[in-house]
C-alpha cells in the first residue's frame, strides 16, 4: 500500500529494449477473463491496436508465448492465456505484494527521490522489434564478430557487432540475448524473396495488419511461433507492393542493423 508520504512500490521488469509492468499484466489478466483481445482492450481502456501491440511484444520477449490468439478484427477472434501466461500473472502478483511491503518502510530507511526511482525504472528503447534469442554460433575476426541466433518459430537472425563487444558480452553458443531491430530498418518484399542480394537476414511470414498514415505505413507480420515483426515503410511503397493482410512477405534486415543486448 502507499506509504504516508505517497511512495508506492511499482514492479517493472526491465531489460534493455524490453519492459513489462502492471499495465501489461492487467492486459494479460483481461484476456484471460474475456477470451478476446478486443474485449480486453475495451475493459482496460486501450485501443485495439495498442492491445495487439502489447500482446505481440510480450510474446516476443518470453521464451514461450503468453497468449495464443486468432485475429478476427475488432469484433471477432478468440484469445486464451497459455500456462506460461497464467504463471506470469501469478508470479507478478506475488512479487508486487512483497514490493508493497518493502515500499511501506523504504522512506524511513533511506533518502530516496521517488522521481529518480521512477525514471530509472521506465527507461525504454525506440526499437520496435525485440526478440529473446539463443546464440547458435559466433564467428570472430580481428575486428568484428558475426552472431547467429535462433529466435523461435523456425526463424533465425544474424548480427554483426565489434569483436570487442562480443568479448565483453561473453557471447557463445547457448547464450541468451535480446535482438533489437528498428522497424524503419526493415525492408519488405512481397512473397518469398529468394533472389541474390547482400541482405543477411530474410524473415518470411504472413502479413497480419497494415496501418496507413499520411506518409508512412506500418506492416505487421506473423513469423510463426507467436513471434511478430513490424516494418515501417513509405505509404507509396506499401501501395506499390499492394501488400495486404494474408499476403506472404519477406522482411529483409541487414546484419549490421541488429542490436544485441544481454538477457
Amino acid at each position: 500500500m502507499p506509504t504516508p508520504a505517497g511512495l508506492r512500490g511499482a514492479l517493472t521488469f526491465e531489460r534493455q529494449g524490453a519492459r513489462m509492468g502492471a499495465d501489461r499484466v492487467a492486459l494479460l489478466a483481461a484476456v484471460g477473463r474475456t477470451g478476446s483481445i478486443s474485449a480486453a482492450a475495451r475493459e482496460i481502456g486501450l485501443s485495439y491496436k495498442a492491445a495487439w501491440d502489447g500482446v505481440n511484444a510480450m510474446n516476443n520477449l518470453f521464451a514461450n508465448p503468453l497468449v495464443v490468439a486468432a485475429p478476427g478484427g475488432r469484433s471477432g477472434g478468440g484469445a486464451r492465456l497459455t500456462p506460461a501466461g497464467e504463471r506470469v500473472i501469478a508470479a507478478f502478483g506475488a512479487l508486487q505484494e512483497g514490493l508493497e511491503r518493502v515500499a511501506a518502510t523504504l522512506e524511513t530507511q533511506i533518502d530516496l527521490d521517488p522521481g529518480d526511482f521512477v525514471r530509472s525504472m521506465m527507461m525504454k528503447t525506440s526499437a520496435r522489434n525485440t526478440y529473446r534469442c539463443t546464440v547458435t554460433a559466433v564467428t570472430k575476426s580481428p575486428v568484428s564478430a558475426e552472431v547467429q541466433m535462433d529466435i523461435g518459430g523456425g526463424q533465425t537472425l544474424a548480427a554483426v557487432i565489434t569483436g570487442h563487444s562480443a568479448d565483453e558480452m561473453g557471447l557463445a553458443p547457448g547464450t541468451e540475448v535480446f535482438a533489437l531491430v528498428k522497424s524503419s530498418f526493415v525492408i519488405l518484399a512481397k512473397g518469398r524473396e529468394d533472389g541474390k542480394m547482400s541482405v543477411r537476414n530474410r524473415l518470411v511470414g504472413t502479413v497480419t495488419a497494415r496501418t496507413d498514415g499520411p506518409v508512412n505505413s506500418e506492416v505487421v507480420m506473423d513469423l510463426g511461433g507467436s513471434k511478430t515483426l513490424a516494418a515501417t515503410i513509405t505509404r507509396e511503397s506499401a501501395e506499390a507492393l499492394d501488400i495486404q493482410p494474408g499476403d506472404t512477405a519477406t522482411a529483409l534486415v541487414k546484419s549490421s542493423h541488429v542490436i544485441l543486448a544481454l538477457a
